[in-house]
């Protein structure tokens, strides 16, 4: 009878370690899924990040190395390429010659004739636009010294600035701002140039002292830059990382078609803004890409950048999302017929057809909240649950309705903003051809002058003319 006992007892102790070890072991397999799925969404999230590039996310071109040139967002058209029916195009034509060189005939060709005392027939031309050979033109200017007859020593003046001894000219300074400036060459390449071309010895130095005497003559029309920005109707803004001794600063723009104005800062948000002194005094619209900071300013209408919008979608659309595919069509269609409307020379939309794109609008929102439902608190973990992705776009599209759609019910505002991204590209080709900037004096005189030369641009103001003039001290003035 006690074998019996200690025998079942046996098998209740062997029954109770199996069942511990079971516990054991299902305790580690719930671990082990746990990870699994951690380190399947660690995966996913990851496929994600190498799946952005400059097409649909707000990376830059330059970050897609060398892998498959992403699809491009444009539509493709029945359009050939090249120039278009109506293009005015850029040809050679036939100028007044500043040399003219005979090419006479003196026998026949088939019958060896003597041809000089035959009456000419007629003349084919045939002009070759070439650039002369260069060299520096010295001028030397002889002041004369004369004594009158009372003793006082009177001498010629000399022209306004000509000052030296022996100093460069205005002409040969503009080139070399033009080319450090408006082509991003570095100092060093500039000087280089100059002296393979002109024979000059044209140094660092003087470039960088031509430099600072433009930052000084352009003063006063920066500042008027910025008044006259402060009375337009429609703004861009953005900034960009540059980098200036080494550390990262922000270069801001503020534009529009007509006027640029740069400004370099070690802040991005409000600080900066508030220094800068444009936005705290504008009434108008202000295009940006939603950075919190731009809604400090409760004064301004806000327009965002639907380009933004339009690669976020493109890439929750590769993720299969079906209410970020709709919005986009969406959105390019609404720019379609804003287009159409500005070709009509319309100046609004119809309140039904506005009325129509506004509630389809937000039907997609409604459907995107369905697609992606708000993720619930997990008990006992703490911290926010982690939404799914594209719920932060669609919160902002739902939140900011009237910001995005600003295009649709103000034509004066566009679609993007692109003028503000164009007007950064040439900070952005800076780094690329330099690097960055070696003290924040050199940023400053950068912004300052590229500010002036994109103005100049926009409006169609000769370049090189403009640089001339900058470096003889009377800088031409922009249409304000």
């Amino acid at each position: 009878m006690e074998d019996k006992d200690l025998l079942i007892q046996r098998l209740l102790d062997e029954l109770s370690a199996l069942k511990v070890l079971v516990e054991q072991q299902r305790l580690e397999i719930e671990i082990l899924r746990l990870e699994n799925k951690m380190l399947r969404e660690e995966i996913t999230e990851l496929k994600k990040k190498l799946n952005k590039n400059s097409h649909n996310s707000s990376k830059p071109p330059s970050s897609d190395g060398f892998k498959k040139k992403p699809k491009n967002n444009r539509e493709k058209t029945n359009k050939k390429s090249g120039g278009q029916k109506g293009h005015p195009g850029a040809t050679l034509n036939y100028a007044v010659p500043d040399e003219v060189v005979t090419l006479s005939v003196q026998c026949c060709l088939a019958c060896s004739e003597d041809l000089s005392q035959i009456p000419l027939f007629g003349v084919e031309k045939r002009q070759v636009h070439d650039i002369p050979p260069i060299t520096l033109h010295v001028t030397e200017y002889q002041a004369e010294k004369k004594v009158c007859h009372c003793g006082h020593l009177n001498v010629g003046l000399f022209p306004e600035g000509v000052a030296h001894s022996i100093q460069y000219g205005p002409r040969i300074k503009g080139f070399a701002l033009y080319l450090h400036q408006e082509q991003k060459i570095p100092y060093a390449r500039c000087c280089s140039l100059l002296n393979d071309y002109y024979g000059s010895c044209f140094s660092e130095g003087s470039l960088f002292n031509t430099q600072c005497d433009a930052y000084k003559n352009l003063e006063d029309i920066e500042e008027q830059i910025k008044l006259a920005l402060l009375n337009k109707d429609v703004l861009h803004s953005d900034e960009t990382g540059i980098v200036v001794n080494k550390l990262l600063q922000w270069l801001h723009v503020t534009s529009d078609k007509t006027l640029t104005f740069y400004y370099i800062h070690p802040k991005r948000g409000t600080i900066a803004m508030d220094e800068i002194g444009l936005l705290p005094l504008f009434k108008g619209t202000l295009v940006h890409d939603h950075l919190k900071a731009y809604f400090r300013y409760v004064e301004i209408q806000h327009a965002l950048c639907n380009a933004h919008h339009l690669r976020e979608l493109q890439s929750f659309e590769e993720e299969g999302q079906h209410w970020a595919k709709t919005m986009r069509q969406f959105l390019k269609e609404a720019c379609h017929l804003v287009n159409e409307a500005h070709r009509e020379n319309k100046t609004a939309l119809s309140e039904e057809v506005y009325q129509s794109l506004l509630s389809h609008y937000r039907q997609i929102v409604e459907e995107g909240e369905q697609e992606l439902p708000l993720a619930t608190p997990i008990p006992g973990k703490r911290g926010r649950p982690k939404q799914p992705s594209g719920r932060n776009l669609l919160h902002r599209l739902r939140d900011y309705q009237e910001d995005v759609l600003r295009f649709m019910s103000d034509f004066n505002v566009p679609f993007t903003n692109n003028q503000a991204e164009r007007d950064l590209r040439m900070a952005k080709l800076k780094q690329k051809i330099s690097g960055g900037f070696r003290s924040v004096q050199g940023a400053q005189m950068f912004a300052r002058i590229a500010g002036y030369l994109s103005t100049l641009r926009k409006q169609g103001i000769n370049i090189a003319h403009a640089m001339t003039a900058l470096c003889a001290g009377q800088p031409i003035l922009p249409n304000f």
